[in-house]
């Protein structure tokens, strides 16, 4: 455009000094496409508009198609359009979309892509880029960006058989002091009737014999609580082990909160510390123990986003989660190498009354000696290499 502006200005001198009217109207012609172009340059980009369709949420091995719609919303036409669409180099290859088309007044346009969710995370479909000018190019041309949308791919789920925790009963609750919550299929005796009693708790076979009313007394029971407290601290596995087996970790991590929430329809929370992309940094992870489908979700969500990071051991962990804990919680340790005081938390928590499960994940350290000081402290360890293993726990 400065190029052009001289050359207006001189075609303007040459007519006036001429007095030639076709240079006059060249003039005149070249002048209104000027502001033309100017005008429609304003106008192209900012009347495009973009919106994507896909499945927000998908599990590992999943395919998403992906939908993109461009439209014009404006009175006038785009002459040309280039879009770059930047996709997650782990889920499709080539890592972009590229197309290059006009957008008539009003006009949509559509064009698909398909998504291979060979690996769990949080990626991010765009930026998309938008450029555009005008047919001569007399105008520098314009871009602009529209923004990206997350995917969430949940880490796989494997179908475990039957899990057998510490504090695993029949009827999967516990005994507790604070007689709060009653198990009401555990008669403990009878007592007398008292002034806001149930009639669902009269005994009356009881209260026939007594010539009285009678009404039955439950134990007090509280349904068992399981805690996964996974480590994604880097010092937390070996270094040529580290992602196959921290991701190995999550896998457990998933499949049993699957099984314990779907399976077994027992609360369970998660704590962690690790890197969220969400937020670019690492922070802490905690869910508090519930058992609804909706906060398996949540769960796996949490798992599908975090990543390997370097913090605090997974016993710091242990002793910084303690006090969130509710009483009779089973904790499941899930790391792959024990150290920095790993033992000595499982220590402080089985005196507290907590019972707790190692899960070890392609440990190189000497199993013997970890399975003695496992025994010691009466804490269940379960080695896992492969995702196969987690099928076979009983």
């Amino acid at each position: 455009m400065r190029r052009y502006l001289p050359f207006l200005l001189i075609l303007f001198i040459i007519a006036a000094v001429l007095r030639i009217d076709f240079f006059f109207t060249i003039a005149y012609l070249f002048f209104l496409l000027y502001l033309l172009g100017r005008l429609w340059m304003r106008r192209g980009l900012g009347q495009v508009s973009v919106a994507r369709r896909f499945t927000s949420h998908a599990f590992s091995g999943d395919e998403v198609q992906v939908e993109v719609k461009l439209g014009n919303t404006g009175r006038l036409p785009v002459p040309w359009l280039q879009i770059h669409e930047s996709l997650p180099i782990d889920l499709i290859s080539p890592p972009f979309h590229r197309e290059v088309f006009s957008l008539g007044a009003g006009e949509k346009r559509f064009f698909k892509y398909q998504l291979h969710c060979r690996r769990r995370g949080l990626f991010w479909l765009g930026p998309l880029q938008a450029k555009t000018g005008d047919l001569l190019g007399l105008e520098p041309e314009r871009n602009t960006e529209f923004d990206a949308e997350p995917l969430v791919v949940y880490p796989r789920v494997m179908q475990m058989a039957r899990v057998r925790l510490p504090t695993r009963s029949p009827l999967a609750a516990l005994a507790t002091r604070t007689p709060l919550f009653e198990d009401p299929a555990r008669v403990t005796g009878v007592r007398d009737y008292q002034r806001g009693d149930s009639p669902r708790r009269i005994h009356w076979t009881a209260t026939a014999s007594a010539g009285r009313l009678l009404v039955k007394q439950y134990q007090p029971t509280v349904a068992r609580e399981t805690l996964l407290a996974l480590d994604l601290n880097t010092a937390g596995y070996e270094n040529r082990f580290r992602f196959d087996a921290s991701e190995l970790a999550i896998v457990a991590a998933a499949s049993l909160a699957n099984h314990i929430i779907m399976r077994d329809r027992l609360a369970l929370g998660l704590a962690t510390e690790a890197l969220d992309p969400m937020v670019g940094e690492s922070r802490r992870f905690y869910l508090p123990a519930r058992s609804e489908r909706a906060h398996l979700i949540t769960v796996l969500e949490a798992l599908a986003r975090v990543q390997l990071a370097p913090g605090p051991a997974l016993g710091e962990i242990l002793r910084r989660e303690r006090p969130q804990m509710a009483w009779g919680t089973t904790v499941v340790a899930i790391t792959g190498r024990t150290g920095d005081g790993l033992f000595d938390a499982i220590a402080g928590l089985r005196q507290a009354g907590f019972a707790v499960t190692l899960i070890l994940v392609q440990c190189s350290q000497p199993m013997p000696d970890i399975q003695a000081q496992a025994a010691v402290l009466g804490v269940p360890l379960w080695p896992i290499w492969r995702e196969q293993d987690l099928e076979h726990w009983a």
